[in-house]
């Protein structure tokens, strides 16, 4: 193991490696997420996290890393930006309705595959450097509480919306760690909240999901119920999501440190098949087989198609009633899924009403 002067020396080469692999900052932390238990706990015992059980299902592993891998005493950060458009063209996108609006970061491929590609990149480079060491690397694909432990890092801090959001640099990036056995030394955590009074996000959300700043509760929010939630989603909550059929970034369009957001630089992230300007009438008439095969490489792939018809059935509900659009929806009003069939007739019932 190198002596201290080194693993500072490290630590510094790492960031630059970092950086080097598309990472636009990378910090590092210990594993004492105490301050954040009780309240992570506590957002469970209030059911926030909804059908989510996964959250709940490994006991205290999420708040206490070294049970995930054992041996860990050290977590690397690191954030990578996503966004693909200028904010006037998702402003665009949502007030237009016959157009399907789908959160920016599942435009392009898939980022797990892509963060953990990167992040093992670095972990071999570290390796190197000291010889074998132990490792694992993680993007959103096991209990790990990635935006404190980012803050630690000295990161961000997490904004009134729950996101993390880094100063002067907006919220629109991804987050990927390394849990490691490596006694570096650490960044200074981001202690302060910038928010101050502003309260935008509370302001702007569709459904009223962000309960309290810093609170959210996930069975309203829209990322929830149309990526999440496997069921019918709660007829009160459908008129609110609009053209959104995959997703929600009504909170970072409207935060102020989103106003000088740079534009990602990963080819992989820019719009693949047209889904930026796709209208719900086209999305609606894709077969499964078409699915399948617009979403092979992206986040939108584990959706499944029955529940992209759900939620493009539910947009098609709140978009002008015209003839194009009932035409669309009567053409699933007998389809296998009693999922898709109930909320096409919810819609067509909706039009009725206008």
């Amino acid at each position: 193991m190198p002596h201290s002067l080194d693993l500072k020396r490290l630590a510094r080469k790492l960031k630059t490696w970092g950086r080097e692999l598309g990472f636009q900052a990378v910090g590092i932390t210990d594993t004492d997420l105490s301050r954040v238990e009780p309240e992570f706990l506590a957002w469970l015992a209030a059911g926030f996290h909804g059908d989510m059980d996964y959250m709940a299902r490994h006991g205290s592993k999420r708040t206490r890393p070294a049970e995930l891998v054992p041996g860990t005493i050290r977590v690397i950060s690191a954030r990578m930006d996503y966004l693909p458009q200028p904010a006037e063209a998702l402003w665009a996108n949502l007030e237009t309705p016959h157009r399907a609006y789908i959160t920016r970061y599942a435009l392009g491929r898939d980022y797990h595959k892509l963060i953990r590609k990167r992040l093992q990149q670095l972990a071999r480079r570290i390796e190197t450097a000291v010889g074998p060491f132990g490792y694992r690397v993680f993007c959103d694909s096991a209990p790990v509480l990635e935006k404190p432990l980012a803050q630690k890092a000295g990161l961000g801090w997490q904004g009134k919306h729950t996101n993390l959001i880094a100063f002067k640099e907006g919220s629109w990036f991804f987050l990927g760690e390394i849990y490691t056995d490596l006694p570096l030394p650490t960044d200074p955590p981001q202690e302060k909240s910038h928010c101050g009074s502003c309260r935008a996000c509370l302001d702007i959300c569709p459904t009223g999901a962000i309960v309290a700043p810093y609170r959210l509760d996930a069975r309203r929010c829209i990322a929830y119920l149309t990526i999440e939630l496997h069921g019918p989603i709660p007829e009160k909550l459908r008129p609110l999501i609009g053209n959104r059929i995959y997703g929600c970034d009504d909170c970072q369009l409207v935060c102020p440190w989103n106003r000088k957001a740079r534009l990602t630089r990963e080819a992989d992230f820019l719009p693949r098949h047209g889904l930026d300007r796709a209208t719900l009438i086209e999305l609606f008439a894709w077969d499964e087989a078409t699915f399948l095969a617009r979403t092979a490489g992206s986040a939108i792939r584990r959706l499944g198609h029955e529940r992209w018809l759900r939620n493009l059935a539910v947009a098609l509900g709140n978009a002008s009633t015209i003839p194009e659009v009932i035409s669309a929806l009567e053409a699933r009003r007998d389809h296998p899924s009693p999922l898709v069939r109930e909320h096409v007739a919810w819609a067509l019932a909706r039009h009725r009403k206008k």
